[in-house]
């Protein structure tokens, strides 16, 4: 039985703020293509050794691998924070960005969760009106909170406080999500998420938390 494209949006994108247990397809495809990315580079660093890391990119390393999935990871800060979709993909472009920008920097079991937790939650500042406090996100990603506003700054000041995502970078992104759940599940599907309205406020660069383009179905 065909999956008509109307269906596939609604599965991938839409959640329940109702029901804990529904979470949006986009999570798990994030969650795929972090692991990927981090099972890639445990091959490289078995096969070439390890690299010596800069120092200020090693402030997202923690003592002890964290026992907990980046899936499941994902779902926990889900349900804590009903953080929208929109957030996770404006997560995964800071994501990107940053290991554009510090070549340096490699996506590892030490740091991952530290650096999810930290972008998802700039990625809330930026995408949401209504945020909670750093000290929560803290307390849902397992740190303190005066970890989490170490992290937070040191992210910025590595990004040079380039947070604005424009309507095109946001779509292209989608776009590149989507294919991976094409991909993965044999569909077809059609551009599916979609910027209600362009970012109303140019000086984003400035501040880092004006408010991106809501997902429409």
């Amino acid at each position: 039985m065909a999956i008509s494209p109307r269906k596939l949006r609604y599965d991938v994108y839409s959640y329940s703020y109702q029901n804990d247990s529904n979470t949006p397809l986009v999570i798990a495809v994030l969650a795929s293509l972090i692991e990927r990315t981090l099972a890639r580079n445990e091959r490289i660093s078995r096969k070439c050794g390890m690299s010596k890391t800069c120092s200020k990119v090693r402030v997202f390393d923690c003592h002890e691998t964290p026992d907990m999935t980046i899936k499941s990871y994902l779902e926990r800060i889900f349900k804590y924070t009903k953080a929208g979709p929109s957030v996770y993909v404006v997560a995964y472009v800071y994501i990107d960005r940053f290991c554009l920008s510090q070549p340096e920097f490699r996506i590892t079991g030490q740091n991952v969760h530290r650096l999810l937790i930290t972008t998802i939650m700039v990625a809330s500042k930026y995408v949401e009106d209504m945020n909670y406090r750093n000290s929560y996100f803290a307390r849902v990603g397992g740190i303190t909170t005066k970890e989490m506003n170490s992290l937070e700054l040191n992210f910025l000041f590595l990004m040079n406080f380039k947070m604005h995502v424009n309507v095109s970078v946001f779509e292209s992104y989608c776009c590149h999500l989507e294919r991976e759940v094409s991909i993965g599940g044999c569909y077809y599907i059609e551009k599916t998420l979609r910027c209600a309205e362009e970012i109303k406020s140019r000086q984003s660069q400035e501040t880092g938390f004006n408010r991106i383009a809501r997902i429409t179905l």
